[in-house]
């Protein structure tokens, strides 16, 4: 069933984090390419300690919603900004991107089509524009694995964060990004896991390729605790006991130890039993749809 909407206005977020230039490229990139949508931008300058959005302050150049954050971390950083969006579609991105023409318009186009309910594009290294991943699935220690070579419009275990479209409607119905995660890690597999499970969809359109740029690492601090956390929280968010068993494994004894009672006193079992209880699809279904070998 095709939405009526005849003219989609469209809320493109950019969570930041001590980007320097970049986050200037990416806004000029945004307002120097085409669409035939109304946009607005919101950035989250989630405590950046470098001033890199410090130009946004008295802007002239750009019609942007800054909106400054204490160090809430990504998913967050996110969620704060679906709450300013005026939208009916949410388009998160990394704030180090480049677009081409109408990516807006062909990104929306299978959520308005009733084809998927988050889509992400292709995903070029700006140092290798021809080289393209298309989606993301797993692996058996639950890291990322980039699909290749794809030209039609197809599903995917995980929509990579550097760029997702989804309508507010069904980020607000699922709840948003986990709330309760640290600083980086595994908010981009959850929220994807999550639309599964409650039923939505996840496609990757390849007809949309935007540039990114790859980074060796972060430019603020992430530590091994933090991912691990997440890891965890989101085991027992959407995991059986066999799953969650092994991501005690893959954090390890000398970690979990310390980790573990901080994420049940997060107050993710309430959460589980919540999640639980509205799933369409479960974990095995999930794990075996994809062939993801965990």
């Amino acid at each position: 069933m095709t939405l009526n909407l005849k003219i989609p206005y469209v809320s493109i977020i950019i969570p930041v984090k001590n980007e320097g230039i970049h986050i200037q490229n990416t806004l000029h990139s945004i307002f120097q390419v085409k669409s035939k949508y109304s946009f607005e931008v919101i950035v989250i300058d989630d405590a950046s300690t470098d001033g890199c959005c410090d130009f946004l302050v008295n802007n002239q150049l750009f019609k942007i919603n800054l909106v400054r954050t204490k160090g809430v971390g990504v998913a967050n950083a996110k969620n704060i900004g679906a709450q300013y969006a005026k939208g009916q579609f949410l388009i998160f991105c990394d704030a180090h991107i480049i677009f081409e023409d109408y990516w807006i318009d062909q990104l929306i186009q299978p959520i308005l089509d009733g084809v998927a309910n988050g889509v992400s594009p292709g995903i070029a290294d700006t140092k290798a524009p021809n080289n393209v991943g298309y989606g993301q699935s797993l692996n058996e220690h639950l890291g990322v694995i980039w699909h290749l070579n794809k030209g039609e419009i197809f599903p995917t275990a995980v929509l990579p964060g550097g760029c997702c479209a989804i309508s507010k409607y069904v980020f607000n119905n699922i709840g948003g990004f986990d709330r309760g995660f640290r600083v980086w890690g595994f908010e981009d597999v959850e929220i994807s896991m999550k639309l599964w499970l409650f039923g939505y969809t996840c496609y990757i359109e390849p007809k949309v390729k935007i540039l990114h740029v790859f980074r060796e690492q972060t430019p603020y601090q992430v530590s091994h605790e933090h991912v691990y956390f997440n890891m965890l929280r989101m085991a027992y968010n959407h995991f059986n006991e066999e799953r969650i068993e092994r991501c005690r494994k893959l954090i390890g004894n000398h970690r979990i130890s310390s980790i573990e009672p901080v994420v049940l006193a997060s107050g993710v079992l309430s959460q589980r039993h919540v999640y639980f209880a509205r799933r369409k699809r479960d974990d095995d279904w999930y794990m075996n749809f994809f062939n993801i070998p965990f």
